[in-house]
């Protein structure tokens, strides 16, 4: 059986648009294929560990991210030399220093604290996946209306993978159900 672990984005939840579209796509087509959405910690070194853990339970064959769950993904994928498949997704270095101080979960509302700790780890993150050795194993999706991140970043450090880009949109990927046939090719789910 194929088993994606589905990573959301900062401050989301599992109960995201995107999560509860790639869900329902494939509990409906696919027979042979499980997927995996867990709620993320809001605590990035937590995130880390609980996906870690996830991973060492479920042995997921592919995984998917959005934003800082693309990131996530991206670095698992590189570990565990298993496919990706990004949504609009964060990049090294990442910058989030914006972020440090209280910040609120748009999905749940529950307020968290993001320190100079969690910042430095995820700086450590950043530094052991600042080139991609495996393009191949990349299918990167991105909207140049992105509002968040940089769609031309993600378009150079994702060079060499499997790239659509889409002119307009935003960081939450207008239309994402449009994508989910070319998602199923690519990690050829049943």
């Amino acid at each position: 059986m194929t088993k994606i672990l589905y990573l959301h984005g900062f401050a989301s939840s599992a109960d995201s648009t995107k999560a509860n579209q790639i869900s329902s796509f494939i509990n409906k087509e696919m027979k042979k294929t499980k997927i995996l959405i867990p709620d993320l910690n809001n605590n990035i070194k937590h995130a880390h560990d609980q996906i870690k853990f996830i991973i060492k339970q479920e042995c997921p064959t592919a995984f998917m991210g959005s934003s800082l769950g693309g990131f996530y993904g991206t670095y698992f994928s590189e570990k565990y030399n298993l496919p990706c498949v990004n949504i609009n997704p964060a990049i090294p270095p990442l910058d989030m220093s914006g972020y440090l101080g209280e910040n609120t979960n748009y999905s749940t509302g529950e307020k968290f604290t993001i320190d100079q700790k969690q910042l430095d780890f995820l700086n450590a993150m950043s530094k052991s996946i600042k080139k991609i050795k495996k393009p191949e194993n990349f299918m990167t999706l991105v909207q140049s209306g992105d509002e968040v991140l940089n769609y031309k970043q993600a378009l150079a450090y994702y060079a060499g993978s499997q790239i659509d880009v889409t002119y307009g949109g935003n960081h939450s990927f207008d239309g994402f159900d449009n994508y989910l046939e070319k998602i199923q090719v690519f990690l050829n789910l049943h």
